[in-house]
């Protein structure tokens, strides 16, 4: 049975009242338009559907806003969240004048990244196994204007709440700074929240491992399993959204900043990732921890261009809150088996199927699309010009002595560097067309706008520090 067709099926099967259509922008949020279930059929479904795209931040003028969607009928699934019975539907944009797809669609950047990576003769199929953290707090209140500029996140977990007057009494039972790693209930108190997510999750057609709580009070993670890289890109987008939808019907906030809360670890989204030719994985070998030669040149290119892919994988001006020495991030560009102090960590596996190589300094405000696309381009780069990485770091790399710490590369520390190294190299993403120069150029300028707005407004810590100088 054709996709059409079991699409057909399963809107008749379930009664379905209306299709969602749904895409992601350039900074990662996805978007939708919800079809009245009179407007499908196969043609309408074949085709696609216009829409205008003038409104969506990085894309098309008002002037030629005219767009295609066009849905990916093997990517769908029932709405668990929406009262009337809905099927949402992954989509492509398209240009309606050529029927190519539009340059600056995240989406399709990663479609053409695949197709890049066949060409070369390298591979057929890139594996990715992201890890994204995320916080969930009880309260958010925020305020920017003018002449007030304030956030405040509360959770029962917090220390700071171990003397606070509850209604039903303070049950005292929390992780410490550092301490969420990882205590059976009471102390997580997440236990029931993460299930939940992952139940829904898993009825969304999203394969499922485990949850737990993290390192830090409110701060969780649930395992997704690794997948192609076009269908877990889409699998990410469903987490962040069943997260979000999960804690709000708790009460409760979701948030993927890296760094919400001060003195505490951030979120990362460590990301998992291999390629494989005609059945077989490319990365596994008789070099360096059982890794390929071909694994190694794929390490050496994503840590050449590892400042130009923060602009993509760090693409957030709280992500360099994140990315600071003394809460385990990942910010010398280094490799090593095992040793999760090195932003490029070889797991151990007794088999070669298992092995990939595990980059950790994405962050889950990434834009999975464009980050998956942005570090296979980077990989495929360093096997294309044989880059090796040099020697493995096997130690802790958290506690080198200065003399030796000052050689070891870093990644960026702020987002408006990683722009500028985006901006200096970003040769290696155009490779086979997969990004464009204007589409390179138009994600600099919505993310600098974030910079802009982020480096010109007065932080309530610089009040602290020089209002009475």
């Amino acid at each position: 049975m054709s996709d059409i067709k079991n699409i057909l099926k399963l809107i008749k099967d379930n009664d379905i009242s209306y299709v969602d259509l749904r895409f992601t922008d350039p900074r990662g949020k996805m978007q939708h338009v919800s079809q009245h279930i009179s407007t499908i059929d196969e043609e309408s479904l074949t085709n696609g559907f216009m829409f205008d795209g003038s409104s969506i931040a990085g894309w098309k003028a008002i002037n030629e806003s005219d767009m295609l969607m066009k849905p990916d009928l093997s990517r769908s699934f029932i709405d668990p969240f929406f009262a009337q019975p809905t099927l949402s539907i992954f989509c492509d944009i398209l240009d309606p004048i050529s029927g190519n797809p539009y340059e600056r669609d995240p989406r399709s950047t990663a479609k053409a990244a695949l197709d890049y990576m066949s060409s070369m003769g390298v591979g057929d199929t890139a594996y990715f196994g992201p890890e994204p953290e995320f916080f969930i707090f009880d309260d958010v209140k925020m305020e920017v204007s003018s002449t007030t500029s304030y956030a405040e996140v509360d959770s029962s977990e917090n220390p700071s709440n171990s003397s606070r007057e509850y209604e039903s009494g303070n049950m005292g039972h929390r992780p410490g700074v550092k301490g969420g790693y990882f205590p059976v209930p009471p102390v997580d108190s997440g236990q029931d929240i993460r299930s939940e997510i992952v139940s829904v999750l898993s009825d969304m057609n999203v394969p499922m491992e485990k949850h737990h709580h993290e390192v830090a009070p409110a701060q969780h993670e649930l395992g997704l399993k690794f997948g192609t890289l076009i269908e877990t890109a889409d699998n990410v987008q469903l987490y962040k959204y069943a997260i979000h939808m999960v804690a709000h019907s708790y009460g409760k906030t979701s948030t993927f900043m890296p760094k919400p809360v001060a003195g505490d670890n951030g979120s990362g989204m460590h990301t998992h990732q291999s390629i494989w030719k005609s059945g077989k994985p490319l990365f596994a070998g008789k070099e360096y921890a059982d890794l390929s030669e071909s694994a190694l040149y794929y390490i050496g290119g994503i840590i050449k261009h590892a400042k130009s892919l923060n602009a993509f994988t760090n693409p957030s001006t709280n992500s360099y809150k994140r990315l600071v020495p003394g809460f385990e991030a990942p910010v010398l560009l280094a490799y090593s088996s095992r040793n999760r102090s090195a932003s490029c960590r070889i797991p151990f596996t007794d088999s070669p199927n298992g092995k990939r190589v595990e980059i950790r300094f994405p962050d889950a405000m990434a834009n999975p699309y464009l980050a998956f696309a942005a570090m296979l381009m980077a990989g495929l780069d360093g096997i294309k010009n044989k880059i090796h990485p040099g020697e493995s770091m096997d130690k802790d790399l958290y506690d080198l002595p200065p003399e030796e710490l000052s050689k070891v590369p870093t990644v960026c520390g702020s987002l408006r560097e990683a722009l500028d190294s985006l901006k200096e190299d970003h040769i290696y993403l155009t490779s086979g067309n997969v990004f464009s120069v204007d589409q390179i150029n138009a994600y600099i300028d919505l993310k600098m706008e974030e910079v802009i707005n982020f480096e010109h407004a007065p932080h309530p810590i610089e009040f602290k520090m020089y209002y009475s100088s």
